[in-house]
């Protein structure tokens, strides 16, 4: 009778241990998709095509990816009560998610007290990394300070003394407008700029063009996106102005902006974006035709981001070798993943990623607006080197 129990025990022993094998991985997202649609809809996308190729090829180390998912309402305080419910609640160790710069900052800097690992993948905050950096923290995007500099090496060439500066009034466009004077002035030293920062989401078109035009400057550069943007490239297109002015636009070529341009769209602009119908790299024609088959739409560059984020994390869960929070930080520092855009690595030193854009000028194909003559940078050429993100990271 004794040993009929103890087999018994042998038996459900096992049998306890091959279930909790198969228990799902359980990750927590958040993310402000009714304040966001545009820009959060296409992501939300593009990570459900990622955890579903996943889950098909048999998961992760023979586990299911389990997706929770919050919305944080675009505010700080609901992030972090969505995100104490997830880690409290769920059982959640592993973030992915957030958008906008003080919705995730307040996520960072609860993964930091509860020790939770957050993957940004949307947000273009370079304090999540560096200023606010801590071990819990990667970020996907390439940042504001880095994207800007992407743009800033175009708008170098062509030695402009009197610049126009448009930008959002809040943290990115303040940070875009502050590193893009800083990289100008690295090289051409006796430039000058004029402000003219707008308030979010209520640009005035025609008084913003008639006092960029009143001012005479050489050249432009401009972080307005969105509804913004939309608005003071009607206006140029109406009166016809800044023809013969060189204008640099963060964002302009992104699809989740420039589609929505349409008559509008201000050929020549230098601008940062993503030619998903141009590129064609192994990597991309396989994603996007994936994504097209999937859901009968093309990708944006949120789609990217969310499909490179849940790939990442597999990725680190599969290098750590379990599902361990602290093996997995350890895994994704340096850890190289294949992306619709290349190789993608995420930097020991700040937890980086390595992530590019596209920097182009705008134009029309088949009487669509679109990026021509375009070119794909790493962001490796703008992140600080070692010591420099040592340097910009806090003293723990």
């Amino acid at each position: 009778m004794r040993w009929k129990l103890i087999g018994a025990a042998l038996i459900f022993a096992v049998a306890t241990t091959g279930a909790n094998a198969q228990e799902p991985i359980r990750i927590g997202e958040i993310n402000s998709y009714k304040a966001f649609p545009s820009a959060l809809g296409p992501y939300r996308l593009g990570w459900q095509l990622a955890v579903d190729e996943i889950n098909a090829s048999g998961g992760v180390l023979g586990r299911k990816i389990e997706v929770i998912s919050r919305d944080d309402n675009g505010n700080p305080s609901d992030a972090v009560r969505v995100a104490e419910e997830l880690v409290s609640r769920e059982g959640i160790s592993l973030l992915v998610g957030t958008f906008a710069s003080h919705v995730a900052l307040a996520v960072s800097d609860f993964a930091r007290q509860r020790k939770v690992l957050l993957i940004a993948a949307q947000t273009f905050s370079e304090k999540v990394v560096w200023s606010q950096g801590h071990e819990y923290a990667f970020s996907v995007r390439p940042n504001t300070q880095v994207q800007t500099a992407m743009l800033a090496a175009e708008a170098i060439k062509i030695k402009a003394k009197r610049w126009a500066v448009i930008f959002p009034d809040y943290e990115f466009g303040q940070t875009a407008a502050a590193s893009f004077k800083k990289e100008i002035l690295a090289k051409h030293p006796d430039a000058t700029f004029t402000d003219f920062p707008v308030p979010f989401g209520k640009a005035d078109g025609g008084a913003l063009v008639q006092a960029v035009t009143e001012n005479k400057p050489d050249a432009i550069f401009s972080a307005l996106f969105a509804s913004d943007l939309i608005r003071l490239a009607r206006e140029v297109a109406v009166r016809k102005a800044f023809n013969d002015m060189p204008v640099f636009n963060l964002l302009a070529g992104e699809p989740e902006y420039l589609d929505s341009l349409k008559d509008d769209v201000p050929v020549g602009w230098t601008v940062t974006g993503y030619p998903w119908n141009e590129i064609k790299t192994p990597e991309h024609e396989r994603f996007l035709a994936m994504y097209r088959a999937r859901y009968n739409d093309y990708p944006r560059v949120g789609s990217v981001a969310g499909y490179l984020a849940f790939h990442a994390v597999a990725e680190a869960i599969k290098k750590a070798g379990a599902a361990d929070k602290d093996k997995v930080i350890t895994a994704f520092e340096g850890l190289t993943v294949s992306s619709p855009f290349g190789r993608v690595t995420f930097r020991k030193v700040d937890h980086a990623s390595t992530m590019g854009t596209f920097v182009g000028r705008l134009g029309r194909r088949d009487n669509a607006p679109a990026m021509v003559d375009w070119h794909y940078v790493d962001a490796t050429r703008f992140l600080p080197n070692e010591a420099e993100a040592l340097a910009l990271r806090p003293k723990r």
